[in-house]
């Protein structure tokens, strides 16, 4: 029987980059969305051309737990289990630090922590009533020593979510594995169109491979990560920065 992966926020070059890799994997795919429906229909249509595998494209505003709930009923509807959760979705609001106020922190808690503390229990709990599951969830450098005023309350929620992995490991021992990645800078589209050419290359400068990560070499380890090589892999946060200073 295929395993099924939920992978929130698919639509993003990360989630889309994990979600293809993993169908590349026999894996079938649950595509969580909330605005980019055009990426996340196109995504699923590429996957479906591509390997013999389910989908479900499937949309929620993770900053409510009503649509959280909806998610995970109609896939447990549809696949009757969840082997894998890529808890990817994450949202920042850059911005000066006299101009953040409690709402943007608590809208940026809501999707970056909450949601995956939310989703995390309530697949994780099935997970070890099926005696299996693997939980990766999409930390970053920032949550541990990367510091940036301006996105102060997207590294305290990844700082968080680095907390919440340890937790539920301990939680959903010893059949379901809870890992986090920490990314550093990855050369996506939107930052590379966001982010200014001198910015960039003092950044570069910072790095030991001299260069920032691409979105495929997160996926890479994902894969690694569900697979059987990796089942002693457990409470771990995995940095992949290129090496920092």
């Amino acid at each position: 029987m295929k395993k099924t992966a939920l992978i929130t926020g698919a639509s993003s070059e990360v989630g889309s980059s994990i979600s293809k890799i993993l169908a590349s994997n026999n894996i079938n795919i649950i595509i969580h969305y909330n605005t980019n429906y055009e990426s996340a229909s196109k995504l699923e249509k590429e996957i479906k051309e591509k390997y013999n595998i389910e989908t479900l494209l499937i949309k929620a505003d993770l900053t409510k737990e009503e649509e959280i709930d909806k998610l995970l009923e109609e896939s447990i509807k549809k696949f009757k289990k969840i082997d894998i959760l890529i808890n990817n979705a994450a949202l920042d609001k850059p911005c000066l630090f006299s101009e953040k106020t409690s709402d943007n922190f608590k809208e940026i808690l809501d999707v970056n922590l909450i949601a995956p503390f939310l989703i995390s229990k309530k697949i994780g709990q099935l997970m070890v009533e099926n005696k299996y599951g693997k939980i990766i969830n999409i930390a970053s450098t920032n949550g541990i020593d990367t510091y940036y005023p301006m996105c102060l309350d997207y590294d305290a929620s990844k700082a968080a979510l680095i907390s919440l992995t340890h937790n539920l490991a301990l939680e959903f021992k010893p059949y379901v594995n809870v890992n986090a990645i920490a990314p550093g800078s990855l050369k996506t589209e939107k930052d590379m169109k966001d982010l200014d050419s001198d910015y960039i290359r003092s950044e570069e400068e910072k790095i030991f491979k001299e260069r920032f990560g691409r979105v495929e070499e997160i996926a890479y380890l994902v894969e690694f990560l569900i697979s059987e090589k990796a089942d002693y892999i457990n409470n771990q946060v995995i940095r992949i920065d290129g090496g920092m200073y």
